[in-house]
């Protein structure tokens, strides 16, 4: 896998910024109907791993182009994982996501935002390319538009064989 992370960051993913190769947390996250998930659940796809919160203005702005993105780009190479981290109850992000007209993306929680801790995350969005060996490869911190021509590249050039 060669990516090419000038042309991303180039072409509108500034905040990009690539990681030494990091095995991502076996930590447990949940979603509304109670079942347990965790990321080794998507090995060996490429993961766009996004923290955000229902009271997150940048989030907001952001959700509609990671759902843009998982429709178009979502499949058996890759999945845009979105987790609500923090207290973030259901009806609440039932509505954001009714009201951002968000269709493609499951429902993930980390109501005590224990995975977004041994991530480090410290405030939303922020936003984890995760290779299929489960290592963390780049992050974003804040918001990007991920339905760009640059993202949809980044994931091509992660997804290629």
């Amino acid at each position: 896998m060669e990516i090419d992370w000038q042309a991303a960051h180039d072409g509108g993913l500034a905040k990009l910024a690539p990681t030494d190769p990091t095995p991502v947390p076996a930590t447990a996250f949940t979603d509304p109907e109670g079942g347990t998930h965790s990321l080794a659940d998507w090995q060996g796809k490429v993961v766009l791993l996004n923290f955000w919160a229902t009271w997150c203005a940048p989030c907001r702005e952001e959700m509609p182009s990671l759902d843009a993105l998982q429709a178009e780009m979502g499949g058996e190479d890759f999945e845009v994982v979105a987790i609500a981290a923090g207290h973030n109850p259901p009806p609440a992000v039932r509505k954001f996501l009714d009201e951002e007209g968000i269709t493609h993306l499951p429902v993930h929680l980390d109501p005590r935002q224990q995975l977004a801790r041994e991530m480090g995350v410290m405030g939303m969005p922020v936003t984890v390319l995760i290779d299929r060996e489960g290592n963390e490869i780049a992050r974003l911190i804040g918001g990007a538009d991920w339905s760009s021509e640059a993202a949809k590249e980044l994931v091509r050039q992660a997804t290629a064989p």
